[in-house]
């Protein structure tokens, strides 16, 4: 494990900072450190772990493998980590951890959304658009990076639509918007942040932009998974199709029970189709 000579330095000398979220990088200043894939498996869920124990730790990089072995191999892995002056991590009894001068990306990331949750400035946000907009170790499929990639990715999900529905409280319609649709673009089928993107149009005065974005939902819904929106989605648009559903159901009856030639076109605008039956 040792610095690229090959990239120059320009950052503060001696910082090191790990970097989890899109892919593993180790940096030293701003030049990356050479990590074997193995050691990068032990920094990394040491990193994600910092407290777990010896025994934890060896359990889960070497799940298969008996414990004495187990044990015997973290060992290896941390002495030939302790060699390298780069070396981020540092420990203390039972435990090892990183070293605290060392910054982790998810921790900026899980800070974040703590900050939103607790209800701090709305208007100061936009670190938490870009925060985790890449998944943690793509490529990785050990059990333990897995169980770790989904909490951060329900954490970023809920720290997005709760940042969209603080703006859209506070009548803030085009920061609420993009951060719903930041979250949108996370997960396009998940429903929380459609339903916001409706909320948002309908409180801007804008019922064709809602009524358009819950009928792009449907039919995505539709197509993917065979499913339909929820009552809660489609409440949101009662009070807003209800006149255009009343007219149809007017008109139907009499179009039934019509016997003679068609009548003349009226000589006022034609009444608009349903969304509903445009759409089916």
């Amino acid at each position: 494990m040792a610095a690229d000579p090959s990239v120059p330095t320009g950052g503060r000398p001696g910082a090191v900072s790990l970097h989890l979220l899109g892919g593993f990088r180790l940096l030293h200043g701003d030049r990356p450190v050479v990590v074997p894939r193995g050691l990068q498996r032990v920094i990394a869920l040491i990193g994600l772990r910092p407290g777990a124990t010896r025994c934890q730790l060896a359990g889960l990089l070497w799940p298969d493998a008996p414990e004495e072995r187990a044990l015997s191999s973290l060992r290896t892995a941390l002495w030939r980590l302790r060699q390298d002056p780069c070396c981020p991590l540092t420990a203390s009894g039972d435990t090892v951890r990183l070293d605290p001068s060392v910054r982790l990306d998810v921790d900026e990331l899980v800070g974040t959304a703590t900050r939103v949750r607790d209800g701090d400035d709305p208007r100061c946000t936009a670190r938490a658009l870009a925060a985790g907009r890449h998944d943690l170790l793509p490529g990785w499929y050990d059990d333990w990076v897995l169980l770790e990639r989904e909490r951060l990715r329900q954490l970023r999900l809920h720290m997005l639509e709760q940042v969209a529905g603080q703006h859209l409280a506070a009548g803030r319609h085009g920061e609420a918007l993009e951060a719903a649709l930041e979250a949108m673009a996370a997960e396009p089928l998940r429903e929380t942040p459609h339903r916001l993107v409706v909320r948002i149009h309908l409180a801007e005065g804008n019922a064709f932009e809602a009524v358009h974005a819950f009928y792009v939902y449907r039919d995505l819904l539709r197509r993917e998974l065979r499913l339909e929106p929820s009552p809660a989605m489609c409440a949101l648009l009662d009070d807003t199709l209800a006149p255009i559903r009343r007219a149809s159901r007017d008109g139907a009856p009499a179009a039934r029970h019509r016997t003679g030639p068609p009548a003349r076109a009226a000589t006022g605008p034609a009444r608009p189709p349903s969304p509903q039956r445009r759409n089916a």
